[in-house]
């Protein structure tokens, strides 16, 4: 397996090869907020993943959310959409450089018990308060800070 390596207003990073969609979700019950510990790269990061052809990208979160974390889940609604050029995402097992693309919505879990995969290790429901201290992507981070304060979705402002 590859690694996973995330560049953000980085000058020595890579320039993208490509863009594909993806989809995540924001799932809270109570305070505590459903997330994972990657297998790529260790971080903690919200369920999500990449936009497969013939679904729609609201199945996208559901599914990964599925797969990664053992958790099903009901969409409610929409954090934002996060399409920053300056953050490249680089799949070191082809090679692939992606420009991020995703959009991450709102979740309420509605059964299926916390299972780690092959892309995630660990699966917890952590609670909103110990989230800054977890070793996580500035790019997860400043989502889940979002879902957490904001009600308004989230949409990249116009750069140049």
């Amino acid at each position: 397996m590859g690694h996973r390596i995330d560049y953000h207003q980085d000058p020595n990073a890579p320039a993208a090869n490509s863009v594909r969609p993806s989809a995540g979700a924001f799932v809270q019950r109570g305070d505590d907020v459903l997330l994972i510990r990657r297998t790529d790269n260790g971080n903690w990061s919200m369920p999500g993943g990449a936009h497969d052809p013939g679904e729609s990208l609201s199945r996208t979160a559901v599914r990964e959310t599925r797969e990664e974390t053992g958790v099903d889940i009901r969409l409610t609604g929409l954090v934002g959409i996060f399409t920053d050029p300056t953050h490249v995402i680089h799949y070191t097992s082809n090679d692939e450089v992606r420009q991020e693309f995703t959009i991450i919505y709102r979740g309420e879990p509605i059964g299926g018990h916390p299972t780690p995969s092959s892309e995630s290790r660990e699966v917890e429901w952590v609670p909103a308060q110990r989230i800054p201290s977890l070793t996580m992507d500035p790019s997860q981070r400043k989502r889940i800070e979002w879902a957490l304060t904001q009600s308004e979705p989230y949409i990249d402002p116009d750069m140049p």
